[in-house]
């Protein structure tokens, strides 16, 4: 079996020194080869490699600092570490100028030499460890298109990943702005028929008549107006996937129509009688908890268990705040391109504030309040000069511990008190659309 210990070459013209070196790295956490001739130790690497290089600083045939020139020419991040004497204390500072990582002084006892090697290769592994996350962050953010690392959205990635080419229905939850639909593209764009169509249809946005016309298309003559055949979006995501976003908001009549077509995966036109064959994965989005819309009976049990084959949750901003400063980075670097503005950041200051804002509007209202900062920006560094409502602001929010409907609520009203009734202010800042929003005031009895 081979050593799979870090690898370490000690170079000295001393043999004593090299002796010594080996008898102490018995049983090490590393294992070591000495060379007394640099230029045979500079081969050596060359053509196996080695995890750090301890080189004494002065000898014959070759500098360490010459040493050091020749393996950073081929590596710029191998830990190397210089022997000097007393009298040669400014040469290895300059060693340091050009490269290494440390020095140790003679006389040195083995102890130290060795506490300075484990410290050595425990930074290397720590810096490499961190290239490593930050290679799978880069690699994550190009195949999930989204942005994140926290525990709560890794275990996205992990269902997204098991379920990606397998051609079940899935169900999507998660607050408004959470990032539902680009979980729903994720998961589409890992299988096997990532080539195929990917339709979205916002069932919170259209009425019902249209909403059956669109999803099922219609013969010629089904109605007034309906000058020719038209096929329906399942039969064009036929062979792809089909994202219904808020699911819940469906009537009675139309879920019935839906559960027919998820088991049979046939669609019948409107005005016409013959089934159409399909092949659809279903993908449906919702803010709502569909279980208790079930317990209620405000939605369909047996259309809920039909989707319900895999459950993903997406997870509130405030659940992932160490992933704030990656999105807002992310939005000003595409904002700074879109609006052509010299931006790098916000202050710590404000970069504080972000962190602490509990954000209801979620991932939606975080890039709404950067975009706006951007495009309006002066001065390459942003800061903020409004008040984000943090929790200790908004104490008496919470003072009498209420529910989630009710703490919606009241926020709403608070922000229809703000912005003096203005819907599209009032939309922007929650993360939702006009349509949701007018849902809501209606639902609180803001109108009638």
């Amino acid at each position: 079996m081979s050593d799979k210990r870090p690898h370490i070459l000690f170079v000295d013209d001393d043999p004593r020194a090299g002796e010594l070196m080996l008898r102490f790295s018995e049983g090490a956490d590393y294992r070591c080869s000495v060379y007394q001739d640099p230029v045979e130790a500079l081969d050596a690497y060359k053509r196996d490699g080695a995890a750090m290089i301890v080189s004494d600083l002065s000898m014959p045939q070759m500098s360490g600092t010459e040493l050091l020139a020749q393996v950073r020419a081929l590596d710029s991040e191998i830990p190397f570490v210089i022997i000097t004497g007393y009298s040669s204390v400014d040469n290895a500072i300059e060693a340091l100028r050009l490269g290494a990582n440390d020095f140790i002084k003679k006389p040195f006892d083995m102890d130290e030499l060795r506490l300075l090697i484990e410290k050595t290769l425990s930074h290397e592994k720590m810096v490499q460890e961190n290239r490593l996350l930050k290679r799978q962050i880069k690699d994550e953010q190009q195949r999930y298109q989204m942005t994140g690392s926290a525990p709560a959205i890794r275990q996205v990635y992990k269902i997204i990943d098991k379920i990606a080419d397998v051609r079940c229905n899935v169900i999507i939850e998660g607050e408004s702005g959470t990032g539902k639909e680009l979980a729903a593209r994720a998961i589409h764009r890992q299988s096997q028929f990532a080539d195929r169509p990917f339709i979205v249809i916002d069932c919170g946005a259209i009425t019902d008549t249209l909403l059956e016309s669109e999803l099922f298309g219609h013969e010629k003559g089904a109605f007034t107006g309906a000058m020719q055949a038209k096929r329906g979006l399942l039969e064009t995501a036929s062979g792809g996937s089909v994202f219904l976003d808020e699911i819940g908001n469906i009537s009675d009549a139309m879920q019935t129509k839906l559960l027919r077509v998820v088991q049979e995966q046939q669609v019948v036109r409107v005005g016409g009688v013959t089934p159409i064959d399909i092949d659809v994965r279903f993908i449906v989005a919702t803010n709502q908890d569909l279980e208790k819309m079930v317990e209620q009976g405000n939605f369909r049990a047996d259309l809920y268990h039909r989707l319900n084959v895999v459950k993903i949750r997406m997870p509130a901003l405030a659940e992932r705040r160490e992933d704030i400063p990656a999105l807002v980075q992310n939005f000003i670097n595409e904002f700074a391109e879109r609006y052509h503005r010299d931006v790098s950041g916000f202050d710590a200051e404000s970069m504080q504030k972000l962190m602490q804002y509990d954000w209801p509007g979620n991932i939606r209202e975080l890039r709404n309040l950067v975009e706006r900062y951007v495009a309006l920006a002066e001065a390459s560094e942003l800061t903020l000069e409004e008040t984000l409502y943090v929790p200790e602001q908004r104490s008496d929010m919470f003072s009498d511990a209420p529910s989630m409907v009710e703490l919606e609520r009241r926020y709403i009203m608070f922000l229809l008190d703000k912005y003096d009734g203005n819907r599209e202010q009032m939309a922007s800042t929650l993360g939702i659309n006009k349509s949701t929003l007018w849902r809501k005031l209606k639902q609180y009895g803001v109108i009638a």
